[in-house]
C-alpha cells in the first residue's frame, strides 16, 4: 500500500486542510455539552429566557460553523481521494496494456477487472475516510476524557474505566473481522471470472443449451460470495450492541456518582448532562474509528492486490530501427504456456523469405496460433530463436514490430466507436480511399450509406 502513496503527490493541501477543518468541526462539537450544561444550571435554574435564548442561538452558531468545517473538509477528502483513484486507475491500466502475454493469462482477465474496479474503489474510500477521520476521532475521545477531567475528577474516572473496555472489545472485533473481509474479495474475484465468461462465451452456451449447468454453477459462486459477505458482516454488527451495552452501563453508574455529586452540591444538573454528552460523544467516535480501522484494512489489502499488479516486471524494448524486408526465420524453437506439462511447440525450424506465402497446416490445439504469437514477441520462445530479417525479436522494439506486422485474430473484436475510429488502429493517418478499400478487401462494406465510415 505504501508505494501507491506516490499517486498522491501534488495533493498535499488537500491532504492537509481536509483533516484540519475536521478537527475544527470537533472542537465546536466539543463545546456543545458546555454550552447545554449552561442553560440548565443559569438559564433554565433562574428563569432567565434571555439567556436561555442566547445560548441556543450560540449553539445554532456553533452547529453552523461545524456544519461549514465539516463541508469544506469533505471537499478537500473527496477531492485528494478522487484524484488519487484516477491516476492510480490510469497507472494500473497503463500497466496492464504494457505486460506480456504470458503474465495476462497467468494473473487472469477477471482478477485484472476486479483490481481496476472494486479495488481501486476500496482503496479511494479508505483514503477519503482516512483523511476524515483518521485524526479527528481519537481527538474527539481524548478531548471528551478531558472535558470530563476538568468538570469532575471523580465522574470522570467512569470514563478512565470504560474507555480502554470500549476500545478492547471494538479492536477485538476488527481482528477476527479483517481476514473475513480479505476472503470476500477473494470470492468477488471468483464471481467477476464467471461473470465475463458466461457473457462472453453466451452464444455458445445456448447452441450447446448449457444455461442450467452455467446458472448453477454462477449460483454456487454468488452463494459462496453472500455467505462470506454474511460470515463478515456478522462478526462486525456484534460491535454496536456490545458497545451500547457497555456504553449504557457507564452512564448508568455515572448517573449514579453525578446524581450523589449534585445531592452534595459538588455538580449541579447541568454539569452531569454535560458529563453524560460527552460519553455519547465517546461512544460514536469509537464506532467511527473501528469503522475507520476496517475500511483502512479493507483498503490496505485492496492496495496490496493492485501494487502486485504494478510490480510485475515490464520488460525493457530497444530503440532500434525497425524497417523489415520480411524474412522470418525459426530456429529449433520450442514454447511452453505457463503451468502447461507439455510444450505448445517443439524444435520448430523454418525460413520464410519475403514475398512468399506459407500455410501452418495441423488440428485444433497443434500450436499454429502459438506460432504465430511468437512472430511480433508476443510470447517468447522457450529455447530456439525467432528472427526477423536476421535479428532476434527479443531485441526489437515490441511496438515498432506490431506496427509492421498485420495479424488477423482468430475471435474479431470491434471496440466502441465508430468504423473510422477501429480501422485507425491499423494505420492511424490512412485515408478514407485506403479505409474504404481496406473494407472491400476484408469483405467488410457493412457501412451504412448515411454515416459511411462514422457508422
Amino acid at each position: 500500500m505504501k508505494k501507491l502513496l506516490k499517486y498522491m503527490k501534488g495533493y498535499g493541501k488537500e491532504c492537509v486542510l481536509g483533516p484540519l477543518f475536521k478537527l475544527l468541526e470537533a472542537s465546536f462539537e466539543l463545546m456543545i455539552p458546555l454550552v447545554v450544561a449552561g442553560i440548565v444550571d443559569t438559564g433554565i435554574a433562574a428563569g432567565d429566557k434571555c439567556y436561555i435564548v442566547k445560548m441556543c442561538l450560540i449553539m445554532v452558531l456553533l452547529g453552523v460553523i461545524g456544519l461549514l468545517s465539516a463541508v469544506v473538509a469533505q471537499y478537500f477528502a473527496a477531492k485528494a481521494a478522487v484524484g488519487f483513484a484516477a491516476r492510480l486507475r490510469h497507472a494500473v491500466m497503463a500497466h496492464i496494456l504494457r505486460l506480456d502475454y504470458t503474465q495476462i493469462d497467468h494473473v487472469g482477465t477477471a482478477t485484472l477487472v476486479t483490481r481496476m474496479t472494486s479495488d481501486v474503489n476500496q482503496v479511494q474510500n479508505g483514503v477519503n475516510l482516512t483523511l476524515r477521520l483518521l485524526l479527528r476521532s481519537p481527538f474527539v475521545v481524548f478531548g471528551a476524557m478531558v472535558m470530563a477531567f476538568t468538570i469532575d475528577f471523580e465522574s470522570a474516572l467512569v470514563f478512565a474505566g470504560v474507555i480502554p473496555v470500549l476500545c478492547v472489545v471494538v479492536f477485538g472485533i476488527m481482528l477476527v473481522a479483517m481476514p473475513a473481509y480479505r476472503r470476500v474479495q477473494q470470492k468477488l474475484d471468483s464471481v467477476t471470472g464467471a461473470t465475463r465468461e458466461n457473457l462472453t462465451g453466451v452464444r455458445v452456451l445456448r447452441a450447446f443449451r448449457m444455461e442450467p449447468k452455467e446458472t448453477e454453477q454462477f449460483n454456487q459462486k454468488t452463494d459462496a460470495l453472500a455467505k462470506e459477505q454474511l460470515h463478515a458482516g456478522t462478526i462486525s454488527n456484534f460491535m454496536n450492541p456490545v458497545t451500547f451495552v457497555l456504553i449504557n452501563l457507564a452512564i448508568i453508574v455515572l448517573m449514579q456518582v453525578g446524581a450523589v455529586r449534585v445531592e452534595t452540591g459538588v455538580l449541579t444538573q447541568g454539569m452531569v448532562i454535560a458529563l453524560y454528552n460527552y460519553m455519547s460523544q465517546i461512544l460514536v467516535e469509537l464506532i467511527k474509528m473501528a469503522n475507520l480501522i476496517l475500511t483502512m484494512t479493507k483498503a490496505a489489502a485492496c492496495g496490496n492486490r493492485i501494487a502486485a499488479i504494478l510490480e510485475l516486471p515490464v520488460k525493457d524494448t530497444y530503440a532500434q530501427d525497425c524497417d523489415l524486408a520480411g524474412k522470418v526465420e525459426f530456429k529449433n524453437v520450442s514454447a511452453t504456456y505457463e503451468g502447461a506439462s507439455e510444450p505448445a511447440l517443439a524444435d520448430i525450424s523454418f525460413t520464410a523469405l519475403p514475398g512468399q506465402t506459407i500455410g501452418i497446416i495441423g488440428g485444433t490445439g497443434s500450436g499454429k496460433t502459438t506460432l504465430i504469437n511468437l512472430i511480433p514477441g508476443l510470447y517468447e520462445a522457450g529455447s530456439g530463436e525467432v528472427l526477423l530479417d536476421d535479428r532476434d525479436v527479443n531485441t526489437m522494439d515490441k511496438n515498432d514490430i506490431c506496427r509492421k506486422i498485420g495479424i488477423v485474430p482468430q475471435s474479431a473484436l470491434l471496440f466502441a466507436g465508430t468504423v473510422r475510429d477501429n480501422l485507425h488502429w491499423g494505420k492511424e493517418d490512412a485515408t478514407d480511399e485506403e479505409m474504404l478499400e481496406a473494407l472491400e478487401l476484408a469483405q467488410g462494406l457493412f457501412v451504412n450509406e448515411k454515416d459511411g465510415l462514422d457508422t
